[in-house]
């Protein structure tokens, strides 16, 4: 009988650093999923665009659109979540071309058109070379600049924030850290002990001192909705919590009227703020 029990622990034992081992190899194909085919653009809504072609810091080739809004006093920079490319977040997009922003989205290295292969600072350093252009080539003033991130791109927004000026960074299903995400999954691996990436989110959102803005569906399904109350614990005020419904991925859509007025009233606490600090210089 022990002699069966000792094998049985051998083999679990084998089995789990098997699987561990495996986890710890495939974390890149985990935590990136892109699409490299770009089939629809913002001209299938209608929206007058530029496709974009930019340098990353390291010399890396990046592709985005522009699409402007008349009138438009904010830019929202989209920082979009793992999987996909760009082409998947037209809903998105349209909502923000409704309230009346210009928008910059672009895909990561590895991503769409974009040349290169994926990896956290590559991620963090497409943002920055995404942020310059705007600025650069747009005449975007960093105080009427708005980072946007959805789920992994709320911790690439919100390392940006910790690094450049902005008017204010918003935070849609995005996690606390990379590690936390780890943990929700496979809680019976030591995840803490080998992720191979950060993405730590709350950190960065501890050091941002523009206003935050989070959004968190209750019923989120994978990014669990106490990571978005968590990241909102930790920002710095002024800030503003939303809860919408739906899931993960259709929260924004499911929720479209309690999602638009949320950022209609945050617009125009922007505006305000804005206003408030043009008073004061003059």
């Amino acid at each position: 009988m022990w002699t069966i029990l000792l094998y049985l622990g051998i083999v679990l034992c084998a089995a789990y650093v098997s699987w561990a081992l495996v986890l710890f190899v495939m974390q890149p194909r985990f935590v990136y999923r892109p699409v490299r085919d770009v089939s629809y653009t913002p001209g299938d809504l209608d929206l007058d665009f530029e496709e974009v072609v930019f340098k990353s810091g390291d010399g890396v080739s990046l592709n985005g659109w522009w699409i402007p809004a008349k009138d438009a006093v904010f830019t929202v920079l989209f920082c979009h979540g793992n999987g996909g490319n760009i082409m998947h977040r037209l809903d998105s997009i349209n909502i923000l071309h409704g309230f009346g922003l210009n928008c910059f989205i672009f895909d990561y290295r590895g991503y769409g058109r974009s040349e290169g292969n994926p990896s956290e600072a590559g991620t963090y350093a497409d943002a920055r070379a995404a942020y310059d252009w705007a600025v650069n080539c747009k005449n975007v003033r960093p105080d009427e600049m708005i980072l946007f991130g959805k789920s992994m791109g709320g911790s690439i927004a919100a390392q940006l924030a910790t690094k450049v000026q902005a008017g204010g960074l918003v935070l849609e299903n995005s996690f606390t850290s990379y590690a936390a995400m780890g943990a929700r999954f496979y809680p019976y691996m030591p995840v803490r002990w080998f992720a191979r990436f950060g993405y730590k989110t709350i950190s960065y959102v501890k050091a941002v001192r523009c206003p935050v803005l989070v959004i968190h569906s209750k019923y989120d399904e994978i990014v669990p909705f106490e990571f978005g109350a968590a990241l909102y614990e930790a920002a710095n005020e002024p800030k503003e919590f939303v809860e919408i419904l739906g899931g993960h991925n259709d929260g924004f859509l499911v929720s479209a009227k309690t999602y638009e007025n949320a950022w209609s009233r945050w617009l125009q606490f922007l505006a305000d703020a804005k206003d408030k600090a043009g008073h004061q210089a003059s």
